[in-house]
């Protein structure tokens, strides 16, 4: 009997362990598709409520700049006992957030809506955290390599998909859809979530989680209201200044609190510290370029450019990036074989520069659009895959989700702030007395977002030999990693345990290396293949 009743219990845990990892992806997709939901609608939305295009652009950057206060918020709870607990609370306020968007009661209510939904943002890196912790052996690095991926491929699924229903329904409608989707997410999040009450409390940061919110908060503001308020008004230089300062406080903070919102320390890792440059810059770079792509569709013809065509038309020009993104998943470990890890970061930038290139020359047909977006899927594709597993594999188990979600809060502020550039730079181009902007607008705009490439391509390439370089000499002292900086995990005499491994004196070179950033990082459970 008692044998019965074990085999019983154990066969709905492992019915959830098997569901566990569709879970987390659905819950990332959902959460990705719910952020994008206001980007092809914004012209449509700009009509509906009667507001300008830049104030319109507010229903796409306010949630980004939301999941970019939340997200390290909910990294460092997730970290602790409660994550289960912050994970659904977090997909119910996306739940609450969609309803909110959905109601026509105006366009105050729908910012924040979408300011509500934002918080979902910060479940991606708590699945990964989850993944980690949760999911055995190859599953486990697989599982992380697809759900780095669905922040970028749920954009190009929510889309189309949104801008059907907008279409045919009303604006409001595609909201409703959102309600929806992470309705059913909720739900099966309740279902399926282990509980991870075992795990140490972790103290959150309060001081340190006001001064990036409003840190961040200002900057973005000024950014978009540049045109408005003027690029060198007292009004903009004064909130762009105390913006930076209290950043300049935040970091400050950090370094001298025993329980940083972020281990910024984590920085001294010179893989750690690429994957995260290159998660800011790129994320500027994608949404600028999405942004401009989804506007350039939908811009009549009388205005010298453009096509005219519908939202769903918009939606599905990036539907391009999204399959190929996700084809991504099983090109990078073809890559990481012949060209290793670390160069895979530079050659997805240098893809993305060239989906720039193909949009500055050619925009006359939309076939040519449709490739642009196939280009930057796979460009995009290459450089966000990659990431959770090279941060993954450089700290320890115990700093996964806190590391991860700074990595996201990163890709965020790049999204808010492409976002954000895109309607200041169209806006900039827009003759007083007229709604469009001219087609030069979308030249320079190009112009910039080939640039972002450039800067974000050769740091992915400097940062991991400047430290390699700096590793080599340190490598001939026999007391390698009995001195010198932390890099996440514990200092124990002669050893260093790092998650599951510990690197004893120099025997483990590979695992040295990575501790001082050379590009290649020491593998653990989580990393890429």
């Amino acid at each position: 009997m008692q044998e019965s009743a074990a085999t019983g219990a154990q066969g709905p845990q492992r019915g959830r362990q098997r569901a566990l990892v569709p879970v987390l992806v659905f819950l990332a997709t959902v959460v990705a598709v719910i952020s994008s939901l206001g980007a092809p609608m914004i012209p449509t939305i700009a009509a509906v409520d009667h507001v300008s295009l830049s104030d319109a652009q507010w229903s796409l950057t306010v949630t980004m700049l939301v999941g970019a206060i939340a997200t390290p918020v909910m990294g460092r709870l997730g970290d602790g006992p409660h994550r289960r607990t912050v994970m659904l609370a977090a997909a119910a306020t996306v739940l609450a957030g969609s309803v909110l968007a959905a109601l026509p009661l105006g366009f105050g209510f729908l910012v924040a809506g979408r300011a509500m939904q934002g918080v979902g943002l910060g479940l991606t890196p708590l699945a990964i955290a989850t993944a980690r912790d949760s999911v055995p052996g190859e599953r486990s690095r697989s599982a992380v390599a697809i759900l780095s991926l669905t922040t970028v491929a749920g954009v190009g699924l929510g889309y189309p998909i949104t801008g059907l229903i907008a279409q045919s329904l009303g604006v409001h409608a595609g909201f409703w859809f959102g309600a929806i989707i992470s309705g059913a997410a909720l739900l099966a999040g309740i279902l399926v979530l282990p509980s991870t009450a075992h795990r140490p409390a972790q103290k959150l940061d309060l001081l340190g989680a006001c001064l990036l919110g409003l840190g961040l908060g200002g900057l973005l503001l000024a950014l978009s209201e540049a045109e408005l308020w003027g690029w060198t008004s007292a009004r903009l230089l004064g909130l762009a200044g105390a913006s930076l300062l209290l950043l300049g406080w935040w970091v400050r903070h950090e370094l001298r609190t025993a329980h940083p919102l972020v281990d910024l320390r984590s920085l001294r890792n010179r893989v750690v510290l690429t994957a995260d440059v290159a998660g800011l810059v790129a994320g500027v770079g994608m949404y600028l370029l999405m942004s401009l792509v989804t506007r350039f569709v939908q811009t009549p013809s009388s205005a010298g450019y453009g096509f005219g065509a519908s939202i769903t038309v918009a939606g599905l020009a990036l539907l391009p990036f999204s399959v190929v993104s996700v084809s991504t998943s099983r090109l990078v470990p073809v890559l990481a074989r012949r060209t290793g890890t670390a160069a895979i970061l530079p050659i997805g930038c240098a893809v993305s520069m060239v989906a720039a290139l193909a949009f500055l020359f050619g925009r006359d047909q939309l076939w040519q659009l449709f490739a642009v977006m196939g280009l930057a899927g796979l460009g995009v594709g290459l450089t966000f895959a990659v990431m959770p597993g090279l941060i993954v594999g450089a700290v320890p188990a115990n700093e996964t989700g806190s590391a991860i979600s700074f990595n996201q809060v990163l890709r965020y502020v790049g999204y808010s702030t492409g976002s954000a550039l895109s309607g200041a730079v169209l806006q900039a181009h827009t003759p007083a007395g007229h709604t469009l902007p001219t087609g030069d607008a979308y030249t320079t705009a190009a112009l910039i977002s080939c640039a972002v490439w450039v800067v974000i391509g050769a740091a992915t390439i400097v940062l991991p030999r400047r430290g390699a370089a700096a590793a080599v000499p340190a490598a001939a002292e026999p007391g390698l990693l009995t001195t010198g900086h932390r890099t996440g995990g514990d200092w124990t005499g002669g050893n260093r345990t790092t998650g599951d491994r510990t690197v004893h004196g120099t025997t483990d070179r590979a695992a040295a290396r990575a501790d001082h950033g050379d590009g290649a990082p020491a593998r653990e459970e989580g990393a890429p293949a």
